[in-house]
């Protein structure tokens, strides 16, 4: 049995997703297939590949993944059929893939060269969901594609060392739905340079001296009443181990969210200085 996850900035109003769904069904018997999002922002491939690596994870190995985020073929945005992890990434050379090989080497990486056999301005349809029953079937990437040996890189999302080693320039690379700001400064670089030392993390005007592990650690539970923390601002290493800006127990409806309240947006600055 074929596991297909999607991952699409195509929204849910729209016939697209239905349609690759169906093909996928014509194409791979008993395939099962798994929505990640169809939510991420339009042609947001920092948001799609955030996503996508703390989404990937968490299936068997011999998974295929369809990713429809700034998918169109152009002569600098090829498409790619990539063995990360024990598990298949279908989708443009647009940054997206390099992100999810950026702590582990590929196994494969091939060039998807079936377009001369395939018309199509549909190409997550008409070509992944092809190349994607393919692998299912036990076929090997070289037959749809030629190897390479590198993959476009998005350099966005690494953050920038000083030549002092005194601080720490990243940005925000993504928003979740509590209005959380996730930014690209990961938990082992953080302590590989702080070595010790005090810190302030400034995001805008906003200034943080300490990181947390869990949100309830903001809170002291050895009182008989708890400080009531509701709205008050923190920063946490993340499940996904990266530096993130909440607010507790955040609304976007009542108290807010850290991208609010803070007024952070996606690509903005977060400075690390040690002292």
């Amino acid at each position: 049995m074929a596991i297909i996850t999607l991952t699409t900035d195509f929204g849910e109003r729209d016939h697209f997703v239905g349609a690759i769904k169906g093909f996928i069904l014509s194409e791979i018997d008993n395939a099962t297939i798994v929505d990640i999002s169809h939510l991420v922002s339009p042609f947001n491939i920092m948001e799609a590949a955030f996503i996508l690596k703390n989404a990937y994870k968490t299936f068997p190995k011999g998974s295929i993944h369809i990713i429809g985020v700034d998918s169109e073929l152009t002569p600098i945005n090829k498409h790619m059929a990539v063995l990360i992890d024990g598990h298949y990434f279908i989708g443009a050379d647009n940054g997206i893939l390099s992100f999810l090989a950026c702590e582990i080497n590929p196994e494969k990486m091939v060039e998807i060269n079936i377009h001369d056999r395939i018309e199509s301005v549909f190409p997550v349809l008409d070509v992944f969901v092809k190349v994607a029953g393919h692998i299912s079937r036990g076929g090997t990437l070289e037959v749809i594609g030629k190897s390479i040996t590198k993959l476009k890189m998005l350099k966005d999302l690494s953050p920038i060392i000083n030549n002092e080693e005194t601080q720490i320039t990243g940005s925000v690379i993504y928003i979740d739905n509590y209005g959380n700001v996730i930014t690209n400064i990961p938990m082992q670089l953080f302590e590989r340079y702080k070595r010790g030392r005090n810190f302030e993390l400034w995001a805008r005007n906003h200034k943080f001296t300490k990181i947390y592990t869990k949100y309830s650690e903001a809170v002291n539970f050895d009182k008989k009443k708890p400080n009531n923390k509701d709205g008050e601002k923190l920063a946490i290493f993340n499940s996904a181990n990266l530096i993130e800006l909440a607010i507790y127990r955040s609304n976007l409806d009542t108290v807010g969210g850290a991208s609010t309240l803070l007024g952070l947006k996606y690509r903005d600055t977060v400075t690390v200085n040690f002292t």
